[in-house]
């Protein structure tokens, strides 16, 4: 049945799921893993729990994650059908690879891995920025079994070296540069200065030279066009357990110690190949945009791995939300490429909003392929929801669906969401909607007990998690233990807080780090931040909890205004904030200062760096700025807003 015939169908089909899950995970999963997956060795089981807490998913399944990703497809006859659109505007590129010229280019970079010693259980570090190559490399790594490691582009050499050497890779794959609209970033200095910093040497390095700008190789540098021109050939796929490692994605933010996330192969694969048309409605010759980056675990699932796995094309963005050129972009791609999802971060969303407040861009146009705009990566806000869904309304005259959707690095695919492909459950603004089969979510006070509907408390996840989750940390499987799984007996710690509702649909507020303590009420600062953004003048906020002597804690709310609030008293509009959020909140809310001010410090992932504004604001000598932070001048600017005194 194609459920996308009638977006009005029953709700029972997602009862159904959810009500075979909890009697028979099971014979679910394995029914998915047949379903979804051509295996070397079909798995007979579905889950191994002998080492409870930590769960391996089809323990006697054998597979290779790159032949199901390409090689099936072009078996089956969609050889023709694009895999990868790569559009780039800050280069003027647009360019199609087919699965078939997918598959050659991975099988014979493949090949000069393997050729040069990289096999099986072997890591290769990827630090490149958002191009063609990315995904090949990812690709050519499953593809011989060896466990590839992405790196963001352009992150600091020290912390590049970090996680070189945490995972003692065997090769390096990056390139002469990254292009932005208004400057080139050059990635060799900063590799060499990584790999002079960290203690591992790899054997090699890879290096894709772009024409913008070229660098210098050195001795054990290799030039990626000369390696694939001398690999006329490709090579085949190579045999692994579905709970062999697949890749090592680092947390975002992560200081001191780096924790690796170790997805493994075939629960990975049984599970975003489950997903793509369950959660997404999308089906083989579909078309996927997902405006993140490789270097998360968003692009990891839906840029490269969800949506090849599913025959689906995928559209590889280099570019930003403004400023290549404009605050339509976005929307001239979905046009341009008949995009039928389109995958971002709601911090996209408000950029594009701050810049073209009525959506006039977006109404240029052609968006008559869009079926649905899911937005994740924080919190989404109800006031940017909104907007979505009215400037979409206006641009396609019709409801396109705007999906929140909560899942983190560590899960690897959405905990909760509006799935598409199986039940259209009306929206709610706020909440990213139920809990995806699989994911048994329950809300529990700091003792674990229960609470009640409506109530917030900390978000849990019965244990075992589903198929694609964190496997472990890399190489520590005691800190896995320690860091997601002692808390609570037979339950997964995910560190955010939230509320489900009467009606089983989950809020969630924010990391529980953001819930202050105002003279002993506890205060969820996503339900104020929810508040302020719902003024129409406000582009973005973020609210903090600061020290207060008589209080313990206090709020502050730091505010970006958009375009349309020029004109307004910036006096008279913080009065109306603090009475908005007194008025839906109550005076228990404290909040009595709000600061006006051009932008707010986040990570190049889009998430605000509120845990580093609070340290400035209680005084900290040395606060943690993490050093994915996206520009370090915005920070700056705002320590004498946020200095104490």
């Amino acid at each position: 049945m194609d459920h996308r015939a009638d977006p009005q169908f029953s709700t029972e089909a997602y009862d159904d799921v959810i009500a075979r899950v909890a009697t028979d995970a099971e014979g679910f999963w394995l029914d998915q893993a047949a379903t979804h997956i051509d295996w070397v060795s079909e798995p007979t089981r579905a889950l191994d729990d002998s080492r409870a807490p930590i769960h391996r998913w089809f323990p006697d399944g054998e597979l290779n994650v790159c032949y199901n990703a390409l090689d099936r497809h072009v078996t089956a006859g969609r050889g023709d059908q694009a895999a990868i659109i790569y559009d780039s505007p800050v280069t003027d590129t647009i360019r199609t690879i087919t699965y078939s010229q997918l598959l050659d280019e991975v099988s014979r970079f493949a090949r000069a891995l393997s050729d040069r010693g990289v096999g099986k259980g072997d890591r290769v570090v990827i630090y490149l920025p958002m191009i063609p190559e990315a995904a090949v490399a990812m690709l050519a790594c499953a593809r011989i079994g060896a466990i590839h490691s992405v790196v963001f582009g352009g992150f600091a050499p020290a912390e590049l070296a970090v996680r070189i050497d945490d995972t003692r890779p065997k090769a390096v794959v990056s390139t002469s540069c990254g292009v932005e609209a208004n400057r080139i970033l050059e990635y060799k200095p900063m590799l060499d200065e990584a790999l002079g910093l960290a203690e591992t040497t790899p054997d090699f390095t890879v290096i894709v030279q772009r024409e913008q700008h070229r660098c210098e190789l050195g001795e054990t540098d290799l030039d990626y066009a000369e390696l694939l021109a001398a690999t006329p050939s490709g090579i085949d796929p190579v045999t692994v357990r579905a709970t062999d490692e697949l890749y090592v994605l680092y947390t975002s933010g992560t200081t001191g110690r780096p924790k690796g996330i170790v997805r493994d192969s075939g629960g990975y694969a049984v599970a975003l190949s489950y997903s793509l048309p369950t959660v997404f409605s999308l089906e083989p010759g579909d078309t996927m945009f997902t405006a993140s980056d490789v270097g998360w675990v968003v692009g990891h699932s839906y840029i490269v791995y969800g949506p090849l796995l599913a025959g689906v094309t995928s559209v590889l963005f280099e570019g930003k939300p403004i400023g290549t050129p404009d605050a339509g972009t976005f929307f001239r791609i979905i046009e341009d490429h008949k995009v039928n999802v389109h995958f971002t971060a709601p911090t996209a969303m408000r950029v594009v909003r701050k810049e073209d407040p009525e959506g006039k861009l977006i109404r240029k146009y052609d968006l008559s392929s869009l079926r649905a705009s899911f937005l994740a990566g924080e919190r989404l806000d109800p006031d940017t929801y909104e907007w979505t869904t009215r400037v979409l309304r206006q641009a396609t005259g019709r409801d396109v669906p705007v999906v929140d959707n909560w899942w983190q690095t560590e899960t690897g695919w959405p905990i909760a969401a509006n799935p598409l492909g199986l039940t259209r459950f009306p929206l709610k603004p706020g909440s990213p909607t139920k809990p995806i089969p699989g994911y048994q979510v329950e809300i529990v006070d700091p003792s674990g007990t229960p609470m009640p509907a409506g109530q917030e408390g900390l978000i849990v996840i019965r244990l075992p998690l589903p198929p694609g989750t964190m496997a472990t940390v890399w190489g520590d499987d005691s800190r896995f233990v320690s860091s997601y799984l002692s808390a609570f007996d037979g339950r997964y710690l995910t560190g955010d807080s939230g509320y489900i509702d009467e009606d089983g649909y989950l809020f969630v507020m924010g990391r529980t780090d953001d819930v202050i303590n105002v003279a002993g009420h506890r205060l969820s600062t996503g339900v104020m931040e929810a508040v302020i953004s719902s003024h129409s003048a406000v582009t973005e906020t973020a609210v903090i909890g600061v020290h207060d002597e008589t209080k313990g804690q206090i709020p502050r709310a730091l505010v970006v205004l958009g375009s349309s609030a020029e004109a307004l008293d910036r006096e008279e509009l913080k009065a109306e904030l603090v009475a908005l959020v007194r008025q839906e909140i109550g005076p228990v809310a404290a909040l009595r200062r709000i600061d006006i001010v051009p932008a707010l410090p986040k990570t190049r992932s889009g998430k605000i760096l509120r845990k580093t504004m609070r340290e400035i604001a209680d005084g900290a000598p040395d606060p943690a700025v993490p050093s994915t932070i996206e520009d370090p001048t915005v920070l700056d600017d705002l320590h004498s807003v946020l200095r104490p005194g």
